[in-house]
């Protein structure tokens, strides 16, 4: 009986050890010829490896240690170590007597590693919206910034990080933020998030502690606030736009006290609120002791004149702020930041203390640079250069071959809205045949609450990730696919 108390399997022990002996030795004996130093624990990981795996089954018996040492040509204690630390690792059992076996404690592990990333690779061109181009990420002036950061980082800051940011990134966001965007940005207000994502669910939380049960959303709107504040345990109202931006009426009746809205550039219709709905939804937000969250995700790139200042800056008391690199810079980096009213900021960093602690330093410090050096200001031109271009060959190729296409929204950001004629309806039929010929699509029924009520294609079309040479070809096999159904898939040049 062994230590557990179980009986070992039945059987004849000879007949076993010989064909655990034979195997272990071929698994384990690339382990033995590792250098002496390292040979005692590439040992045991071989053999942790294979019980793993299932090449060593449970209910195996190991040879003794004195007859694996000779057959792997080592030392008796090297086998006998990697018997005991396994053992107590709850890979193998053994008991006085009864020899080493592998135990039935390990369960195999899944293997490989999927990509959940949004933009697996598949479609020839994909039109969908949210990425800018990866391509244009400063990757000399970034690498330039951390080799300096880290050249002067003092070893203290490698600690736990302030949970609203480094001091340092607080302050260069704020100076950039009243200067670009025309925020209040006070830095003891300021909180570094991982991105808008983070800075919505950190206001959902602490909107729950308050007792809301429901946030307003734009409908149609962005349709990741409904999970993020889900998540939070908060429900989401959709509430209709006209085209001045969020209808008040609607949003009085609702009887929320928080609401989301992208004023500068809303997202998807592409309009820019009025100055009177503007001054409406502060209006309601005073009156009601209620919370607007400014989600400025593009609010930088206007490409007809300067870029609409924040609504934050004509209530900070009553606006949360919020925006991020992801769109400037790349979303991978996940870096953003939320500006709270006085009245919100210490439950919200008492919440981001307990999320996550803070994020990484070294990246914070990094942007700090790089934003304080100038860097962040030429890249906005750079983009900017890039995008208008190609929200420019868009709009030509629609015209080109989708002739009467209604393209609405101001000229800013990274998509647009495209309502083709009816003849290119159906909808579905022409998703269909989009999906056919290898063309990615993100329709406005996507984001809005109730779908649409006729079948007119209106679409959401990204452009900043794509070339205008790979617009131009996705276009044209777009009308092909409308007009006779799947085309040929032929590269376009600089694909």
């Amino acid at each position: 009986m062994t230590s557990s108390g179980t009986n070992p399997p039945p059987g004849p022990a000879s007949s076993e050890e010989g064909g655990a002996a034979s195997a272990a030795w071929e698994l384990l004996l690339p382990a033995a010829s590792a250098p002496a130093r390292r040979r005692g624990r590439a040992l045991q990981s071989a053999l942790r490896d294979a019980v793993r795996s299932g090449r060593l089954p449970a209910g195996t018996r190991l040879p003794a240690s004195r007859e694996l040492a000779a057959d792997l040509g080592v030392s008796r204690g090297l086998v006998t170590e990697a018997y005991e630390q396994l053992t107590a690792e709850s890979y193998l059992r053994a008991g006085r007597g009864a020899g080493t076996w592998v135990s039935g404690a390990v369960r195999p592990a899944a293997k490989g590693a999927r990509d959940l990333s949004p933009r697996a690779p598949g479609p020839e061109v994909d039109f969908r919206p949210g990425t800018p181009d990866l391509a244009l990420f400063p990757r000399s002036a970034w690498t330039a910034a951390h080799r300096t950061v880290l050249d002067r980082l003092p070893h203290s800051s490698l600690g736990y990080p302030d949970p609203r940011g480094l001091p340092e990134l607080r302050v260069a966001l704020a100076s950039l933020l009243t200067r670009r965007r025309g925020v209040v940005a006070d830095p003891e207000r300021l909180v570094v998030c991982s991105g808008v994502a983070q800075a919505t669910t950190l206001l959902g939380f602490v909107l729950r502690e308050r007792g809301e049960a429901a946030v307003g959303v734009e409908d149609p709107g962005s349709p990741e606030h409904a999970s993020l504040f889900a998540s939070t345990g908060l429900k989401t109202l959709p509430l209709p736009l006209d085209d001045e931006g969020l209808a008040v009426e609607p949003l009085l009746r609702s009887g929320v006290r928080a609401v989301v809205t992208t004023p500068a550039h809303q997202f998807p219709t592409g309009i820019a609120y009025s100055s009177g709905r503007r001054g409406e939804l502060l209006d309601w937000a005073r009156r009601t002791s209620g919370v607007i969250m400014e989600d400025d995700y593009d609010g930088d790139f206007r490409y007809d004149r300067a870029p609409v200042g924040a609504l934050q800056g004509l209530d900070p008391e009553h606006v949360v702020y919020t925006g991020s690199v992801s769109k400037s810079l790349a979303p991978g980096l996940r870096l953003g930041w939320l500006i709270a009213p006085a009245s919100m900021t210490d439950a919200i960093v008492a919440r981001k203390r307990t999320m996550d602690l803070g994020n990484p330093s070294v990246d914070q410090a990094v942007l700090a640079d790089f934003v304080a050096g100038g860097g962040y200001d030429r890249q906005l031109r750079r983009c900017q250069r890039a995008y208008r271009e190609r929200r420019d060959a868009l709009t030509e190729a629609l015209s080109a071959h989708f002739p009467g296409t209604e393209v609405s929204g101001i000229s800013a950001g990274l998509h647009i809205i495209a309502r083709l004629p009816e003849r290119f309806g159906p909808q579905d039929e022409f998703l269909r045949r989009a999906a056919d010929a290898g063309i990615a699509l993100r329709p406005l029924s996507d984001c809005t609450a109730g779908g649409t009520r006729d079948s007119t294609v209106r679409l959401v079309l990204g452009y900043a990730h794509l070339a205008p040479a790979v617009i131009q070809h996705g276009v044209r096999l777009l009308a092909e696919a409308a007009r006779h159904g799947r085309v040929p898939r032929i590269p376009a040049a600089g694909a």
